[in-house]
């Protein structure tokens, strides 16, 4: 039982009051004065957007992003639940009878001062109370084992939690494939502690023998690459036993057919399925937010919304080659031991592509990722 401590805990502000009256405009009276400027204004010593306060907690190893503490709650009082899903200010969680609750956040917890875009997340673990009429107030959310993440607005975004496998799924044609959006997609799962999965959607568009090379140069890195067709369903049985039992979040562009082959794979879901535009070869966001959906067979699947631009979370430039399985094991070999594989002369990477090594095309998407390419 983890010990409970006081602790100070910074909060944003939420709830200020406004130093000065901004409705000038109304006063359109012929006589109006343009009131004076309020003669005494209190500056705080605590900052506009944060302040600090004592809580009750028990110490906690957050990830990045997150507090390194937990809320206490009366243990006795809460039931602990799954989010399945979150739309605005509630979130569905199940219970581990099975039932479902509408829960909104409680206010202490959405005003932590954390680099997160959104307290709550599908598949996190929580703490919550049930009210009448299967509402809920969810208390605390559980360190998170494994996240999903890119960076929006200058704040972690974590996309789905506690997944142990990414599917990362693209298109082959109609959108064409980006191979640098893959790659931005393992270094994420790797970062997250998420194991990945590659799945290349549409291949009844292409022929088949043409993604041969691109499927190699992953496979030989120990990816697992899938060649699917939600519309034949060619592949859709291996895929199946591919999440069969498992954790699981599919993850891509908009249009690649994340939803019409979760449909194949799963009978019975009804998901809800728009064409690619043929002039922007774009696809319409038919998934507003991320849902987990069991799997009859066990397990459940996490289908999100379309992802058209990724930007890596907490990963700075001299980090990238590390999360790069076929550069990875060349970056003690070179000259300078701050090389960045981009311009240095006597670097073991760039010798290595030379002697085609390393595929040409990845070390193009490490030089793209490490000048801060979000496509």
């Amino acid at each position: 039982m983890a010990k409970k401590k006081k602790v100070r805990a910074e909060f944003r502000k939420n709830r200020s009051r406004r130093t000065r009256t901004t409705d000038w405009a109304r006063a359109t009276a012929d006589d109006a004065k343009e009131p004076d400027s309020p003669s005494r204004e209190r500056i705080s010593g605590k900052g506009e957007l944060s302040r600090k306060r004592t809580v009750v907690a028990s110490s906690s190893e957050g990830g990045p992003g997150e507090a390194d503490f937990l809320l206490d709650v009366d243990s006795a009082a809460c039931q602990t639940g799954c989010v399945l899903s979150v739309h605005g200010l509630q979130s569905m969680v199940q219970a581990a009878d099975g039932a479902v609750y509408q829960c909104a956040t409680r206010r202490l917890l959405k005003t932590l001062s954390t680099d997160l875009r959104h307290v709550v997340v599908a598949g996190d673990r929580v703490q919550f109370r049930t009210a009448a009429g299967r509402q809920g107030l969810i208390e605390r959310v559980e360190p998170r084992r494994s996240v999903l993440s890119r960076t929006s607005r200058g704040r972690q975004h974590v996309i789905v939690a506690n997944v142990d496998q990414l599917v990362i799924l693209a298109s082959a044609a109609e959108p064409y494939l980006k191979p640098n959006l893959i790659d931005r997609f393992l270094v994420s799962a790797e970062k997250g502690f998420v194991e990945p999965l590659i799945c290349i959607n549409k291949i009844d568009l292409v022929d088949t023998a043409s993604f041969q090379p691109i499927v190699g140069v992953y496979s030989q890195m120990g990816y697992r690459v899938l060649l699917t067709s939600a519309k034949t369903g060619f592949g859709v049985t291996r895929l199946r036993r591919a999440l069969i039992g498992r954790e699981s979040v599919l993850a891509g562009q908009s249009g690649v057919g994340k939803s019409s082959l979760l449909n194949a794979v799963e009978a019975g879901l009804g998901l809800r399925v728009a064409p690619v535009s043929d002039e922007t070869q774009k696809g319409t966001h038919t998934t507003s937010a991320a849902k987990l959906l069991p799997l009859a067979a066990g397990g459940y699947v996490v289908d999100t919304p379309g992802i058209r631009q990724f930007q890596l979370w907490d990963v700075v430039p001299a980090e990238i080659a590390g999360y790069y399985r076929d550069i990875r094991p060349l970056v003690s070999r070179c000259r300078y031991p701050d090389c960045t594989h981009t311009h240095e002369t006597d670097c073991a990477v760039k010798d290595a592509v030379a002697d085609d090594l390393i595929d040409a095309r990845r070390y193009e998407s490490y030089c793209h990722q490490f000048e801060g390419g979000t496509h």
